[in-house]
């Protein structure tokens, strides 16, 4: 390929055109300009409008690795010798390229597909793919501490926006002599991470019968989830019934699921009811209200893209009234794309805040915590085992901040900053 294509947008045509050129050298071609919204800040909260500009690098200004075709890398700084040669390229060349961005836009403007322009149009298209894939952006001209800080973000599997937003925010906050400071960059960062983390501590009994549902995908422990949350509201640190509970299962067609909250219902001496309908949940709740403190529910484990499914259970779950309180529990060790689908389909349901399971089967929490900040969701509880009672605990920012890998979590700080509540004893929760 003769040429490879450059993306660039800044707020101004100008600022935008001078980044290009500061990168791939003088001799480039813009081909393109149009309007953009520029998100920044924290989180991408702010928005400006700004300007994209595409253009064509000739071949003899590229500056790329072997090891790695199509990323663009920094275009190091010319010796004397080089900037006369730049300077006698551009003058040799600028007719040329004149001609070549008039012959790609008559082209583009007539619809043409021929050879040469498929391959441009290939070769966008494969850039912006791979690094999509990859969730890096497509150079490395930050500062040191922050490419470092960013490739930690990739290790723990922080989603892309959510890593963007942390980098612009470093950018503007932090000035570049503080950048050579890696411990205190470090540790502004894991503070940023810890204020994205929004913890639902709402447990009162202010409304009886309480009604908690604990909704999600199968196979994520909902079930034992419900046990242990019985056992926690429910029995004292001496074994004594301390509330009044009834368990409600919904998930009846699947096997063993009934017997195996009967058994955990027999354990705690609390009644156990199975349902398959709206009248049946309805009629489960009216005859218990007076005697129960809190209903838990525990439904069915459903796909979360099938929503046919989703939208019957909704209608059987209808039945709790508006009052009832949805949890949605997901899994650690959920990939951040179904993440992201997940807390998606979900919403028809309202639920409250996410509960998250399975937390000790993972070293990376980056996933959890992106898909979360993003969508705005606080977390209620963590779970990490299969021991009923003790497996759960209150959700704190620390024990998100804790299971980051590579980080150098200073416990002691950022407990002055983010209290765990997490440790108090879970016969404690009011």
């Amino acid at each position: 390929m003769n040429n490879q294509i450059f993306i660039e947008q800044a707020p101004t045509y100008h600022e935008a055109e001078m980044k290009a050129r500061a990168k791939y050298g003088e001799p480039l071609t813009i081909m393109m300009q149009e309007a953009v919204t520029i998100r920044e800040g924290f989180l991408n909260l702010r928005k400006r409008e700004g300007v994209k500009i595409t253009g064509i690098i000739p071949k003899h200004s590229q500056h790329r690795t072997s090891a790695a075709a199509g990323e663009f890398m920094p275009r190091p700084p010319l010796q004397k010798e080089a900037a006369r040669e730049a300077a006698g390229m551009k003058n040799q060349s600028a007719a040329a390229l004149d001609a070549e961005k008039e012959k790609f836009l008559a082209m583009a403007k007539a619809g043409k597909e021929d050879a040469a322009l498929k391959e441009v149009l290939a070769e966008m298209k494969s850039i912006k793919e791979k690094l999509e894939h990859q969730g890096l952006s497509s150079s490395r001209e930050e500062h040191p501490t922050l490419n470092r800080i960013d490739d930690l973000l990739i290790l723990n599997e922080f989603p892309p926006s959510y890593r963007k937003a942390l980098m612009e925010r470093a950018r503007n906050e932090i000035p570049p002599v503080g950048l050579d400071n890696y411990d205190a960059v470090q540790d502004r960062f894991l503070e940023w991470i810890g204020e994205s983390i929004k913890i639902n501590a709402n447990d009162s009994f202010n409304v009886r019968p309480r009604i908690m549902v604990l909704i999600g995908p199968t196979g994520i422990g909902k079930t034992t989830t419900i046990a242990k949350l019985a056992a926690n509201f429910g029995i004292d640190d001496k074994a004594r019934q301390k509330r009044s509970i009834a368990l409600i299962t919904i998930d009846a067609y699947r096997i063993g699921a009934r017997e195996q909250l009967e058994k955990y219902g027999k354990w705690m001496e609390f009644p156990c009811y199975s349902a398959v309908d709206y009248d049946e949940v309805k009629k489960i709740i009216a005859m218990n209200t007076d005697r129960t403190d809190l209903f838990l529910v525990d439904t069915i484990g459903r796909n979360h893209l099938d929503m046919v499914q989703l939208g019957e259970m909704k209608q059987i779950l209808d039945a709790c009234g508006t009052l009832a309180e949805y949890h949605l529990a997901v899994a650690a060790t959920t990939k951040p794309s179904d993440l992201k689908e997940i807390l998606q389909q979900f919403e028809a349901f309202h639920y409250r805040s996410v509960l998250v399971t399975k937390m000790d089967e993972t070293k990376h929490a980056g996933n959890v915590i992106g898909a979360l900040a993003e969508k705005g969701k606080s977390v209620s509880y963590i779970t990490n085992g299969q021991t009923v009672p003790t497996d759960i605990k209150k959700a704190s920012v620390i024990q998100f901040l804790m299971k980051l890998e590579g980080f150098r979590v200073n416990r002691v700080k950022l407990e002055d900053k983010f209290p765990d509540r997490g440790h108090d004893q879970m016969q404690k929760w009011r």
